[in-house]
């Protein structure tokens, strides 16, 4: 609280924001930079390639259902609706069938150089995989627990392929793309934090830090051992993306709050307490394994937070620090069968959005229990990269222009020496174009890009007056984007 206060007074902290995800008051989330230099010049670097791949897999798959939360005891709609049908009368019943799926997982059409080589082509620039949810299933060979894809009771433990992170890792560093990896701070299956003692009641640690700290330091001890194994064993790691945000130090008054207030209106803090993982020790060693590497503490204000990330939400005005729109591809973050995945418009126009409010575009893809994507990823992938192959200039390395709107169908970006500024268009313009927020001086270009001509274009009156011939206009598809330069 002092160094929050302290910040505070020295103009540090940016509040006042909405995220979609953060079960706590979003109005008070804060962006504290990080102190160090060089983590600053290596989110810079992260914010000029605007466009990742988000992947949750895991032996739910095999189930199609949502990813770890049908085991978690609240009543929430969304995750108990999505339980798998027929398993159990009772909820012990249903935790037992869940945990013994990793039994019959064996993704035997696992191919990470497909996937590699497909957000390659989309023009994806890094990626972001699940190497551990909520439910503590490891996709990676962690030698913590045998609770893992290469555990002694998985069918996939023999594949030359089991250790699934590191092949992921691997197929897409060798695509030139960066590499994160996801991993869940809390972890419903170990004994350190749902301990079997007691029965779970909500997302938390399920028994009393306070009673029992040994117990709890068990959990930290784990919790780093594993970050340990992901930051010396898997190659260059660039983005360290932790989900759990409940798991925190938290002040008293920050537990009364939600024992009081918060309970009422959320639902879920039924067992509010402070969490303290030692995210500082954690991070130093993870940044002794990994020199530059970018930490993602989602939901938690403070330095550990590099950028922030609102989930399944576009928001509303460009945003004054780094961010990161997560977003799925079809209508789940997991596999679910025949799932709806959304039309490639729709993909590249929130690709623009995200991108003309100065944010980053992180979509998700759900792998299927056999280890393969659905043919339709394919497709809206390869429609995405025929698009990026001709308007990427205008995505990036770029920053907000001055606003970065004209209506409801016009965005732009500018370069980030501010010479060449990008207006993309939803719709297909017709003979002319009437642009206002765009000013133009005598000997100042108009392209379309993708087109080698260039645009006339006069002021007038009501703004800059463009003439698009048709044939111009037929050389674009999706989002059309003039260059002004």
């Amino acid at each position: 609280m002092k160094q929050y206060l302290k910040q505070l007074r020295n103009g540090l902290i940016i509040t006042n924001f909405f995220l979609s995800f953060c079960p706590l008051n979003a109005q008070q989330q804060a962006y504290f930079p990080d102190p160090d230099p060089a983590i600053r010049q290596r989110i810079e670097a992260w914010k000029d390639l605007k466009f990742g791949l988000l992947m949750h897999w895991g032996a739910y798959s095999q189930w199609g259902i949502v990813e770890s939360w049908s085991i978690c005891p609240e009543d929430l709609s969304w995750a108990t609706g999505g339980r798998k049908k027929g398993v159990s009368d009772t909820y012990q019943g249903y935790v037992e069938a869940y945990e013994n799926l990793p039994k019959t997982f064996n993704p035997v059409q696992f191919n990470p150089e497909k996937w590699a080589a497909a957000a390659r082509e989309a023009g994806m620039k890094y990626v972001v995989f699940t190497t551990k949810h909520h439910d503590g299933f490891c996709m990676f060979d962690t030698k913590t627990t045998d609770y893992k894809i290469t555990g002694s009771q998985s069918p996939f433990r023999d594949n030359p392929r089991s250790n699934v992170a590191k092949e992921i890792f691997q197929a897409f560093r060798k695509e030139g793309l960066w590499t994160g990896a996801y991993f869940s701070k809390p972890d419903w299956h170990s004994d350190d934090y749902w301990w079997r003692h007691f029965p779970p009641s909500d997302r938390n640690c399920n028994y009393s830090i306070q009673k029992y700290p040994e117990k709890w330091q068990q959990f930290v001890r784990y919790t780093h051992t594993q970050i340990e194994e992901l930051m010396t064993d898997y190659g260059k790691m660039d983005i360290l993306w932790l989900d759990g945000g409940w798991v925190r130090t938290k002040t008293d008054d920050e537990v009364k709050v939600e024992l009081n207030e918060e309970y009422e209106n959320s639902r879920w803090a039924r067992n509010p307490q402070s969490q303290d993982i030692d995210m500082a020790g954690m991070v130093k060693m993870a940044r002794a394994k990994q020199p530059g590497l970018i930490v993602v503490d989602r939901a938690v204000p403070g330095i550990h937070q590099n950028y922030l990330t609102p989930e399944q939400h576009i928001p509303e005005e460009g945003l004054p620090y780094p961010w990161e729109t997560c977003m799925t591809m079809a209508g789940s973050w997991s596999y679910v069968p025949n799932d709806q995945y959304k039309p490639t418009e729709e993909l590249i126009e929130k690709l623009v959005d995200i991108v003309s409010k100065g944010g980053n575009y992180l979509l998700n893809i759900g792998p299927g229990p056999d280890g393969a994507w659905h043919q339709q990823a394919y497709e809206r992938l390869t429609e995405i990269g025929a698009w990026m192959k001709i308007n990427g200039e205008a995505i990036y390395g770029t920053r907000m222009y001055t606003t970065f709107k004209e209506g409801d169908k016009i965005r732009f970006t500018q370069s980030k020496d501010g010479k060449t500024r990008y207006v993309f268009l939803y719709d297909e313009p017709g003979d002319f174009l009437t642009l206002t927020k765009v000013p133009m001086e005598k000997g100042q270009e108009i392209g379309m890009l993708g087109s080698p001509k260039r645009l006339a274009w006069k002021n007038t009156p009501d703004g800059v007056e463009i003439r698009v011939p048709k044939n111009v206009r037929e050389t674009g598809k999706y989002v059309w984007v003039l260059k002004v330069q």
